[in-house]
């Protein structure tokens, strides 16, 4: 009897010891998957955002397929983790997840661009790296580049994650007083000229970014009483002037290969719903760029009475080509070509001058956040001066769009420099018209 107890006992003891050993060895080898999957590891730590963007590949394998290859493309063309650091998928949730509450001096550092305003500009660039790759899968699409950012639910994904971080960067978390006097330095960012007006008003990085100046001779107005003078409204590089065809399409060199005309068509950049969108054919179609140093304050170019005056909700992609350049260490955007504006989150504010018909006067948000803002106090009705503040932009990648009638005869006048257009400030000479 006493053997049999001892042998049950034993028996007992042995499968409490390998039920014990499975229950450790399952324990431990969760543990390691744990720790070996960032998905699984760190989703619940994820915000919001980041947690949708994984749902969204998760449930949707197209999406999953064409951002995986964008990853891997990308990891071709540069395979350094310190200046492309989302190289499988769990990395560019990581990516994801930390971008959305991060300086934007602090998103990425390229050794090619070591100063506060290359790290900013790197940063806007190095967010659409993935984004912009183009892929063979979608060349037969109409999207103005073939790339994952025009492909739903992701592009709508892409416009909440963009938000997500302009909040951050809208709020007092994104700013202190060693923000402040690092700010105060830059050079490259206009803040030793003297321009801005008192650091004591910004309480976000955003108040920053969307500085005023000074006073009003920080940036004098061109022939203020001459309406044939065109100002420039904001400071920025011009990309150049095209002419519209009796159609309302933009007339360019290098067509955009897609099978309809959705992004040469000045009716769709104005948008059908406007009484205005076809009163610019045979006009003259111009843009400019902005880059993350100049001042981000747009003004009216000319003198006028505002006809329409409304925020076009859009896109939040990038209108153009990036590229890594190894040899300089960084990732340069090329966004000359027009027609990426009639997609994107767009002001539209349409003037009637006394000789020359209506101006479209268009601040274009651009990548990342690129929040795009009108005065409160504006209403249509209003005449305006040439010169008068008209908005601002939130950080983020911006452009600049004015369209004339045919009987405006717009010539692009500003000073040229070795090897296209040279930067301009806000108020000065940047054309004619009646010419």
């Amino acid at each position: 009897m006493l053997n049999n107890i001892f042998a049950k006992n034993t028996t007992m003891k042995k499968y409490s010891f390998i039920t014990v050993s499975v229950l450790a060895f399952v324990a431990v080898l969760s543990t390691m998957l744990f720790a070996c999957n960032p998905k699984v590891a760190q989703e619940k730590e994820y915000n919001e955002t980041t947690k949708e963007l994984i749902r969204i590949v998760e449930e949707n394998p197209q999406v999953k397929m064409l951002l995986t290859k964008a990853i891997e493309k990308g990891k071709a063309i540069n395979p350094d983790k310190s200046t492309n650091p989302a190289q499988s998928l769990e990395e560019y949730y990581d990516f994801v997840d930390y971008s959305q509450k991060v300086m934007p001096w602090d998103v990425i550092f390229c050794p090619g661009q070591p100063s506060i305003f290359g790290r900013m500009y790197q940063a806007l660039c190095y967010c659409y790296f993935i984004n912009c790759m183009p892929l063979e899968e979608l060349e037969n699409e109409n999207f103005f580049t073939n790339s994952v950012q025009y492909v739903e639910p992701y592009r709508s994904w892409l416009v909440k994650y963009c938000k997500s971080w302009g909040e951050y960067l809208s709020s007092p978390a994104s700013w202190n007083k060693e923000y402040e006097e690092l700010m105060m330095q830059q050079e490259e960012l206009g803040m030793t000229k003297g321009w801005y007006e008192d650091a004591d008003n910004w309480h976000s990085f955003n108040d920053f970014f969307a500085r005023h100046l000074k006073s009003p001779e920080q940036r004098p107005i061109t022939s203020p009483e001459n309406n044939s003078v065109v100002a420039s409204p904001c400071d920025c590089v011009p990309q150049g002037a095209w002419n519209i065809d009796s159609e309302s399409y933009i007339i360019t060199d290098d067509k955009i290969a897609v099978k309809s005309r959705v992004f040469d068509s000045v009716r769709n950049l104005i948008t059908p719903e406007s009484p205005y969108c076809d009163s610019f054919a045979n006009g003259v179609f111009y843009h400019a760029f902005l880059n993350a140093n100049d001042y981000h304050r747009y003004h009216f170019p000319l003198d006028g009475v505002i006809k329409e005056l409304r925020i076009v909700p859009g896109d939040d992609a990038l209108g153009g080509k990036i590229t890594w350049e190894p040899e300089l260490q960084q990732y340069v955007v090329d966004c000359s070509v027009p027609g990426w504006q009639s997609i994107e989150t767009r002001g539209l504010a349409i003037i009637e001058t006394e000789e020359y018909g209506l101006v479209a006067v268009m601040p274009i948000g651009m990548s990342q956040v690129a929040s795009v803002n009108f005065e409160k106090n504006l209403k249509v009705g209003d005449k305006v001066k040439k010169g008068d503040m008209l908005g601002y932009f939130l950080f983020g990648g911006s452009d600049f769009v004015l369209v004339f009638q045919e009987k405006a005869r717009f010539k692009l006048t500003a000073p040229t420099e070795e090897g296209g257009w040279a930067h301009i400030l806000t108020g000065e000479k940047l054309g004619e018209l009646g010419k």
